[in-house]
């Protein structure tokens, strides 16, 4: 048996034949308790010890109904262990996590009916076809719409006819993801999902999360692939040795970014014109000349320099999440 159908299976899942009146059309597939909460990821001082490793740090989170939250971090800075306890796979040290308004451990079986999960070690029944895999899962929750199943196979441009073991990586990641968003979840708990999915399909698969969110359902995004979630993320979590050091929006991070800016000015300067100005670093002077990296306001950059110049041109190149990313890493290990 694979880890995924492991996974599904330890999870309980219910069969369907047994409890048909769990059958629903809420947005997932059954209807016991259709909950639409303010947060759809909820977590209270949450630890994960193993011996002396601290694999989760008094994680205090709220992930929003309609928003989809990128999880970012390296290898081995909690991630994984933070999907894996959430979804009661392992169980905390101390803390306390809900999702959709349901406490992880002892609604476990409940909340499993309204997410949609991609692990990151994703492994399926090799001797199935994509089909045959998309039926078992479908069994499990009771049935799908098989036309929307389609759909979501054209869009990744998936071949379901052939046996998951023929499959390359990437082939195999579609039918993954085909399996967590047919029963249209409202949470998809996704872990390194676009592994081995070439660009024109990541983009088609980016616009899947946009989509689900404007439909007001949520999307946890764990990924190291930082262009991506740059790309469809509301809001950053940025995790390090288990600790979650900075928590924004996507576009608030950028604008405390490190910029980079060049200008032109209609006669040679001093550099000792950028010494007052807060958030000046790395000024090189070339003559007329000048390229810095800033991160402070600009008013008070172009007003400090205009008293005294004359600024002909000036160009300023944003910083990317990875920028970010790394400055982020770089000034925690500075302050440890």
């Amino acid at each position: 048996m694979s880890l995924l159908s492991l996974r599904w299976a330890a999870m309980g899942e219910i069969d369907p034949m047994e409890h048909p009146d769990t059958l629903s059309d809420c947005g997932g597939n059954r209807k016991e308790r259709c909950m639409q909460p303010e947060t759809a990821i909820h977590t209270t001082a949450l630890n994960k010890h193993y011996g002396d490793v601290h694999a989760l740090v008094d994680l205090d989170l709220d992930v929003y109904v309609g928003e989809v939250f990128g999880f970012l971090g390296p290898n081995g800075a909690g991630k994984t262990t933070m999907i894996r306890t959430i979804l009661d796979e392992i169980r905390p040290t101390s803390g306390k996590a809900s999702i959709l308004g349901m406490d992880t451990h002892d609604e476990s079986v409940e909340i499993r009916r309204h997410i949609g999960y991609v692990p990151g070690d994703l492994e399926m029944y090799p001797s199935l076809t994509g089909r045959d895999t998309l039926t078992y899962f479908a069994n499990l929750r009771g049935g799908v719409d098989w036309s929307y199943v389609e759909t979501l196979a054209d869009r990744l441009d998936a071949d379901l006819t052939r046996k998951v073991g023929d499959l390359s990586s990437g082939n195999r990641q579609k039918v993954g993801l085909i399996q967590a968003f047919m029963n249209r979840p409202q949470l998809l708990v996704m872990d390194e999902p676009s592994s081995g999915l070439d660009p024109l399909i990541q983009r088609e698969f980016q616009a899947m999360m946009r989509e689900v969110a404007a439909e007001g359902r949520t999307v946890f995004l764990s990924s190291h692939t930082l262009s991506e979630v740059q790309r469809v993320a509301d809001r950053v979590g940025i995790i390090r040795h288990g600790v979650l050091i900075a928590l924004e929006s996507v576009a608030s991070l950028r604008s405390k970014a490190m910029r980079r800016v060049e200008l032109e000015f209609g006669s040679q300067i001093d550099p000792a014109v950028f010494d007052s100005v807060p958030g000046v670093r790395d000024v090189l002077i070339d003559n007329h000349r000048a390229v810095l990296s800033f991160d402070g306001k600009m008013p008070i950059l172009l007003k400090a320099l205009a008293d005294r110049y004359d600024v002909i041109d000036i160009h300023t190149q944003e910083a990317d999440l990875e920028e970010i990313f790394l400055t982020y890493y770089r000034d925690e290990e500075v302050a440890g």
